[in-house]
């Protein structure tokens, strides 16, 4: 009798149960939408913010007095460069995925034929690696300094066979010293001369407008530096801080075991760097707090503004629900006094109502799920470029929201069902 009572609510009032349905997928499809991009939006929007640069750098202990990353001083003697060939390593860490790109950095003077000093800094373009772990990796500036401004020529690429004897120079520097691309120029270092063509004029916004950028080869041997590097800079997918990764960037060693091994298998941009530490001798690496600090920022009120826009579709469906369910009590008035009157509890009524109503939402999540699913990559592809992934655990956690919205919602039209009195409801009262 329970279940053909249920069938017959369907079939006689199907157009309120319809409007239910679509009232909980319209909040279900916005619900999964921004849960799933939410759980995705950190890796897009870190992609993102990797086009404007490095987030770490890493330079040798003896030019680093005061340790930025753990805030107390490092008086152990270290080498005044970091080894080239330690380098691969970087992509050996425990975060090795999360580390997208990076570049070594040596920075010496030379003197052009006029007199003129200028700062020669080698570097990484688009280097070949073949890393230790059997991966390959091609890395360097023209991905680590994406918003240059190439003003005439390209990129120095390394992987050509005029890769070599080339230098790009600083667009105030050219203007100052009449250099096009195609000229040839001669540099004076501490240890030796080069003559170099020029294959590009780059804008960069910054101080790097008045240098020249050359192969690394190249400045290490104007300095006599063959194998060292002065600094490294490292582009990396990161969490944004929390408590525990400041208590941790002060001193690891205060952590207790649990929380140092939630701390080392975390992404925090303080993990990453001391887990390079370990591979790369006598250096120091620390964050780049602006850059750091901005992702987490950005990160955070993206995620704060799309759990809002759920919270109030939810809200607006709980609110739809109780109007919908209301109405229908209301006209049902008579047929709930009814029941109550040939003996049926209170208890047996509500379950039947919240039967009616939990399958109309049951329907309505489902479609709305699969809608959010859509939505979610409508948002993907719009604003970030790519797909959003989308997790198992979403349908879990949408599931208890439709089931607390429905309730919720279901709730003042219960309260009315429990006040009816059969007697007041049969004589039309």
């Amino acid at each position: 009798m329970f279940f053909k009572m249920i069938r017959g609510t369907l079939l006689h009032q199907w157009k309120k149960m319809l409007m239910i349905a679509l009232t909980i997928a319209l909040g279900s499809s916005l619900a999964t939408a921004m849960i799933s991009v939410v759980m995705d939006v950190g890796d897009k929007v870190n992609q993102e913010l990797k086009a404007y640069g490095a987030n770490i750098t890493v330079v040798p202990k003896q030019s680093s007095i005061v340790s930025n990353l753990y805030d107390v001083e490092d008086e152990t003697p270290g080498s005044a460069y970091l080894k080239e060939s330690e380098l691969g390593n970087i992509k050996t860490i425990f975060w090795a995925f999360n580390i997208v790109d990076f570049a070594p950095f040596v920075t010496t003077s030379a003197a052009l034929p006029d007199g003129t000093e200028v700062h020669v800094v080698g570097s990484w373009f688009n280097h070949h690696l073949d890393l230790p772990t059997g991966e390959q990796l091609d890395a360097g500036m023209s991905s680590l300094r994406s918003w240059w401004d190439i003003r005439e020529g390209q990129w120095i690429d390394e992987q050509s066979d005029a890769g070599t004897d080339v230098v790009m120079v600083g667009a105030a520097l050219a203007d100052q010293e009449q250099i096009g691309v195609g000229d040839q120029i001669s540099f004076s270092g501490s240890a030796g001369d080069a003559k170099l063509t020029v294959v590009g004029i780059y804008e960069s916004g910054g101080d790097e407008d008045n240098q020249v950028y050359v192969p690394l080869h190249v400045a290490q041997n104007l300095a006599d530096l063959s194998g060292s590097i002065g600094s490294i800079e490292v582009s990396a997918l990161t969490t944004p801080d929390n408590e525990l990764a400041k208590k941790a960037a002060k001193d690891p060693s205060s952590l207790t075991v649990a929380q140092y091994e939630v701390w080392y298998c975390t992404a925090y941009a303080s993990s990453i760097c001391y887990q390079i530490q370990e591979v790369i001798t006598d250096s120091v690496a620390s964050p780049v707090r602006q850059v750091a600090d901005s992702e987490g920022a950005i990160l955070d009120k993206t995620e704060l503004l799309m759990l809002l826009i759920m919270f109030l579709s939810l809200v607006g469906s709980a609110l739809g629900i109780s109007n919908l369910v209301t109405a229908s009590v209301m006209e049902r008035s008579g047929e709930i006094g009814l029941m109550k009157a040939i003996g049926a509890y209170n208890r047996s009524v509500t379950a039947l109502v919240l039967t009616e109503i939990l399958i109309a939402s049951i329907i309505g999540g489902v479609l709305g799920f699969f809608a959010g699913i859509g939505f979610a990559q409508i948002i993907g592809q719009s604003v970030f470029g790519s797909a959003i992934s989308i997790r198992t655990v979403v349908i879990p956690i949408v599931g208890v929201l439709v089931t607390f919205v429905t309730l919720a919602g279901s709730i003042p039209a219960i309260r009315m069902l429990l006040g009816l009195q059969p007697a007041e409801v049969l004589h039309g009262r």
